[in-house]
């Protein structure tokens, strides 16, 4: 029964031994497969930086050449209205002058055909300025 039992224990001996030595092979290969998958994953990841570095300048070039045209569109754009307002407004001058000179002579007007009802006229516009004047 000695005899088995050291067999069985030289048995169970060997087997450990075997295990541990596969064990110890397999961390090995895993600490070789871990150190070309990290290279490999440095080289991927540099690749992804020049690569969205690259679509980052693009995306400047883009931007830029897009902003510079419609930055010329708004400013013809500008233009045009500035030049629009500009004409409106010297109509609007002329329009006002034309009124203003209109009032002048039919003030004179009123003031040779009958002085006093435009005096009583202009006594009463002022009374209601006047009045509104205080509020």
């Amino acid at each position: 029964m000695s005899s088995t039992s050291g067999t069985i224990r030289d048995t169970v001996r060997d087997t450990v031994r075997e295990t541990t030595r596969d064990a110890k092979d397999a961390v090995r290969e895993s600490g070789n497969a871990a150190s070309a998958a990290s290279s490999d994953i440095q080289a991927d990841l540099q690749a992804l930086r020049d690569d969205v570095t690259r679509l980052a300048s693009q995306l400047t070039e883009i931007f830029t050449s897009k902003g510079n045209a419609a930055w010329a569109r708004a400013r013809s754009n500008v233009e045009g209205v500035v030049s629009d307002v500009s004409a409106k407004g010297q109509d609007a001058v002329d329009a006002v002058q034309e009124v203003r000179d209109q009032v002048v002579d039919a003030i004179d007007e009123s003031l040779r055909t009958r002085p006093y009802t435009t005096l009583a006229m202009a006594l009463g516009i002022g009374f209601l300025f006047g009045a509104m004047w205080r509020r």
